[in-house]
């Protein structure tokens, strides 16, 4: 018998043991397997589906998000995958996509945006701008990095039918086929969705506003309709395209060029390509690919954690893709769970580390929950200026043309313009922060860099061209500004105590100084401010203690 088939036979008939359990391979939980595996974590990823499907759902990742991405090496290969980088991103308002537009916003494409962050440096701009990529494009790029992990196991096709806990870990039941097999892990991740069977085995409710807006939503293949756009005319070439009509007609191009996402108000399947013709408005081929019913939600879990399991991604949040904070906030989860999971596995961790999850992601996805639903009303706002005769070459007509694309003008770009919201979020009295009262305020559109503890390090470009991000190392840094002369040693010695990783950074270059305001900062793996001050801090075992959860 070939010895992998052997193996096999075993294992089926053995209780797997792994560190980590995560259950659902969604782009949150192949992220946290990711980072996991290369910290060294033994986690194993199972998946109800057989293979990645090919269905719409994300389409963008943000600044911030491609920022994580890059600390574990994958922007390049996400942007190699997704949309091109020359092409527009701008976002229309139209009756139709061979009339003229009704209002069109102009956002840059990612080549420009990168052009603009590298002439940028005021700490205001992201090292990494977006990037359009649709869900069925990242998922099988991180499920090929996931499965080249050494102490990953991927596993699709497997459901995960029970668990239960105890003082020392999970033992969950999953199943193949109707053959079931028994894991036992230190920690468990429910990833696994809006409809998550881990939360609702734990008895975690969702609470907030449920069935805002039933749409459907559809999949076309159209490879001609990108190209054929009239840029005289028409819109041109953009992103998004919003109709102006009574279903709220959105139609969204996905990263090839040549599939597209529909959303609208309509009674069935069927008519949603009477819908998509219509807001073509000219002859195309096309097939529909997809096509199923979604509601609109704006819910949060009471809790992000029992015990030794965890909830992240939509299991833990639902938004309204409004602002473009599902997907994104559920990385940004796995990125924060996993470092604090890798550290208490590998015994540096204190207690508080673990309890911080949830007291840190809670509060970011009830503020996008709340930046969502500032978006969508501005949505719904601009879309109650249509009237039936939005169309008539009358007076009343073009009134109502000009009424709703001043509305539009200002309403729709809170759908647009998140970046406070993406960069800006703040954890606010983090049992592993060193936080002092006040603070800057919380701001979804509007991006102020700052130092202040719990806010993302801003990035800034040194003297020599690199970025000071890409200088960051993994584990605790302390950056060391300006050419100060501080006596950090006490720093370094109560970190050391403790086992933890730790590093410390001279950074003379002056520009970094002016824009961070002072000397010593002291950041975490996932380059969150822990610590800032002039001078070292009078009692460096206390911050090394809470730092590290302990």
């Amino acid at each position: 018998m070939h010895p992998g088939r052997r193996q096999a036979l075993e294992e089926t008939k053995l209780t797997l043991k792994t560190d980590v359990l995560i259950v659902g391979a969604g782009p949150v939980g192949l992220t946290l397997a990711i980072d996991l595996g290369k910290r060294g974590i033994d986690c194993m990823l199972i998946e109800s589906k057989e293979a990645p499907q090919f269905l719409p759902k994300m389409e963008r990742a943000n600044a911030r998000t491609m920022e994580m991405y890059r600390r574990i090496g994958l922007a390049d290969k996400i942007r190699a995958a997704g949309l091109r980088g020359d092409c527009p991103m701008d976002v229309y308002v139209a009756l139709s996509l061979k009339e003229p537009p009704l209002l069109r916003l102009r956002y840059p494409s990612v080549d420009e945006a990168k052009a603009d962050c590298r002439v940028t440096n005021d700490g205001s701009s992201p090292l990494e701008p977006y990037q359009l990529i649709s869900q069925y494009s990242l998922e099988p790029l991180l499920k090929s990095v996931a499965e080249t992990l050494p102490s990953v196991r991927v596993r699709y096709g497997n459901e995960l039918t029970g668990f239960e806990q105890d003082a020392d870990g999970v033992s969950a039941t999953i199943t193949r086929g109707g053959e079931s097999q028994n894991v036992r892990a230190t920690y468990m991740v429910g990833c696994d969705g809006g409809a998550s069977f881990v939360r609702r085995q734990l008895g975690i409710k969702l609470r907030g506003e449920g069935g805002l807006m039933e749409l459907r939503q559809a999949l076309f293949y159209c490879p001609d309709l990108f190209e054929r756009l009239p840029h005289g005319n028409g819109p041109g070439r953009g992103r998004h395209y919003h109709i102006a009509d009574d279903k709220a007609t959105f139609l969204i191009m996905q990263d090839s060029t040549k599939h597209w996402t529909l959303h609208a108000v309509v009674g069935s399947d069927e008519e949603m390509k009477a819908q998509f013709e219509k807001a073509v408005g000219f002859p195309v081929e096309y097939e529909m690919l997809s096509c199923a019913p979604w509601r609109q939600n704006l819910l949060l879990a009471d809790r992000y954690r029992d015990r030794r399991v965890f909830l992240a991604g939509d299991a833990a949040h639902l938004v309204i893709p409004t602002g473009g904070l599902g997907m994104n906030t559920g990385v940004g989860d796995a990125f924060d769970l996993s470092w604090k999971l890798a550290a208490t596995l590998q015994g540096w961790g204190g207690a508080k580390l673990l309890d911080s999850y949830e007291h840190e992601r809670r509060q970011v996805g009830e503020r996008n929950i709340g930046a969502s639903r500032y978006a969508s009303i501005g949505r719904r706002k601009w879309r109650s200026m249509y009237r039936p005769n939005i169309r008539d070459n009358t007076l009343e007509g073009r009134q109502t043309r000009e009424i709703l694309a001043r509305t539009a003008d200002v309403e729709q770009r809170k759908t647009n313009e998140m970046i406070g919201a993406e960069m800006g979020y703040r954890y606010v009295d983090s049992p592993i922060i060193m936080d002092i009262p006040g603070g800057p305020e919380h701001l979804f559109r509007e991006y102020v860099p700052t130092t202040w503890p719990g806010a993302r390090l801003p990035h800034v470009w040194l003297d020599d061209g690199t970025a000071l991000q890409d200088r960051i190392p993994e584990g605790y840094t302390l950056l060391v500004l300006g050419g100060s002369r501080a006596d950090v040693a006490g720093l370094q010695q109560a970190f050391q105590s403790l086992q933890a990783p730790f590093t410390v950074l001279n950074m003379p270059d002056q520009v970094a100084r002016e824009i961070y305001g002072f000397d010593l900062i002291l950041l975490r793996p996932d380059m969150h401010v822990v610590w800032r001050g002039q001078q070292p801090p009078e009692d460096p075992a206390l911050v090394a203690k809470v730092a590290t959860g302990r």
